[in-house]
């Protein structure tokens, strides 16, 4: 993995060494670990309460360039001590591929700042969907009526006032001696060449390449066929190519596919920072070969010590049997109401606790109310000094502002019910654990840690006190069964090992 180092200290009477000290342990880390550093971040004298910090904004905006997977710091609350924070740009960095991880504590990550993080992520998650249905409900009515729903218009068409489609034309010859010589037998690249030479653009002014030729080609519009979502009518918009010809130019398409590529990329190793060897404490990481034969891929996580021969003996386990492992602990946690019940309640107290600015903002509002109406009863009763409009319009504008706050801080820090929290944990048991970017979401959200023994498995979940041990007996007694003591390999077969790994999106 490529790695960069993040250093802080908060006080003028800290001294120098204290950064020397960070990079030293965060060095050592990296080494164990076979993380490559390439760069390091350093603020000095600057508080994690904020963010305003030249150099944590240059490594977050660094991030975005992929040139790392992992952000190194000594301990987690050099990365930021406001929860929201931390959860905000931690979230950044993981949609750019990047990981926040502890050099010193065994626990990738604090357990409540996790919860938080996702259980945030998820609530945004639920109203981007609404948003969406809402934009959808507008865009069906305009595919009743066959009218333009946005995107990139084919070309031979252009859109009327009234969002009809309407036929370009300028541009219809090129579109039907395009379908008229490929039926003919010019292949992709001739027909780029052509339109290319006869000065024809995409609708975005750029030029013509082999995919807009297949996109075209391909296209149901052109014989008059609307379609929108589940919503298709034919001769919906007006057609440009003839039925018969559209069929023959399909038909030599489909003769002359060619058969796809074989999909190269390896499969994402979901524990990756999360999966700890038990005996040396090293991270496990994703690993496959395949067989002589070339027939078969076996993909494994690997203890990080062992792959580089320094000492450890921890055998590799099978990715896919651990991973179903977690999720079956994963599915225990979501469908047991009465542990969903207190974990929402810790959720609920960690969200006022953490949120001190906005009951504050509210007493003084309070308070501010209370004076302009004492002001106002005091003027209905007659009493009237020259001081007292000038008060009651700095009143107003205190009152003004602070409504100002009052909204910023709710946008900033979203205040959730308990029915919202719970609502949130109920939408994972519809998660289909078959699908990797749902099963992505469960372990991302559940799993702080898992520690891997030769006898027992110990898990270390985002919520507090959340932990438990799966012996060996247990799991050979499960319907998963027990694959501790497996060889990384068949003995008999030289692999061809390479590892992979990856962080989470």
């Amino acid at each position: 993995m490529i790695g960069v180092i993040y250093a802080r200290y908060s006080s003028d009477n800290q001294r120098e060494e204290s950064i020397e000290g960070q990079l030293r342990e965060c060095k050592a880390f990296a080494e164990k670990n076979d993380i490559q550093i390439i760069d390091t971040y350093i603020d000095r004298a600057l508080s994690a309460k904020t963010d305003n910090r030249p150099e944590f904004q240059r490594m977050i905006k660094d991030s975005v360039k992929g040139k790392f997977e992992v952000v190194l710091v000594w301990k987690l609350d050099r990365f930021a001590r406001n929860r929201y924070d931390s959860a905000h740009y931690k979230t950044l960095l993981r949609k750019n591929g990047v990981k926040v991880v502890s050099a010193t504590e065994n626990i990738s990550q604090g357990a409540e700042g996790i919860l938080l993080e996702s259980m945030l992520e998820g609530m945004a998650e639920y109203y981007s969907a609404e948003l969406s249905e809402k934009i959808k409900r507008g865009q069906t009515e305009n595919a009743l009526k066959c009218r333009y729903n946005g995107g990139v218009l084919p070309i031979g068409y252009t859109v009327d006032e009234n969002r009809n489609f309407q036929i370009d034309h300028t541009t219809v010859p090129v579109v039907l001696d395009a379908f008229k010589h490929y039926a003919e037998g010019a292949t992709m690249q001739e027909i780029t060449d052509e339109m290319n030479l006869k000065g024809v653009r995409t609708k975005r002014g750029g030029k013509i390449s082999i995919n807009s030729v297949t996109r075209m080609l391909h296209n149901r519009k052109y014989i008059g066929e609307y379609q929108y979502r589940d919503i298709v009518y034919p001769n919906g918009i007006p057609a440009i190519v003839p039925e018969e010809l559209f069929e023959r130019v399909q038909e030599r398409m489909a003769q002359t596919k060619k058969a796809p590529a074989k999909h190269k990329a390896e499969d994402e190793y979901l524990l990756t920072t999360k999966l700890y060897c038990g005996k040396c404490g090293c991270f496990m990481v994703g690993e496959s070969g395949t067989s002589h034969m070339k027939d078969t891929i076996h993909r494994y996580y690997k203890c990080v010590s062992v792959k580089r021969h320094k000492g450890c003996d921890k055998k590799t386990v099978k990715k896919e049997w651990i991973e179903n492992i977690v999720i079956n602990e994963i599915k225990k946690i979501i469908d047991n109401d009465s542990l969903l019940e207190e974990i929402a309640n810790t959720a609920l107290e960690a969200l006022g606790a953490e949120n001190n600015v906005l009951p504050l903002l509210r007493k003084q509002y309070a308070q501010v109310q209370k004076s302009i109406d004492n002001l106002l009863n005091a003027m209905e009763q007659g009493i009237i000094t020259p001081s007292t409009k000038e008060r009651l319009e700095a009143l107003e504008q205190q009152k003004s502002e602070l409504s100002v706050q009052i909204l910023r801080e709710e946008a900033a820090k979203p205040t959730l019910t308990k029915e919202e929290i719970l609502f949130w944990f109920h939408r994972f048991r519809r998660l289909d654990t078959r699908k990797l970017e749902h099963r992505r979401r469960l372990i991302d959200s559940f799993i702080n840690a898992v520690f891997l023994y030769d006898d027992r498995i110990a898990f270390a979940f985002n919520y507090k006190d959340g932990s438990k041990t799966i012996t060996l007996e247990e799991l050979e007694n499960s319907a998963l069964g027990s694959d501790l003591a497996s060889l990384a390999a068949p003995r008999r077969r030289k692999l061809h090992l390479f590892a992979t790994t990856f962080l989470f999106l």
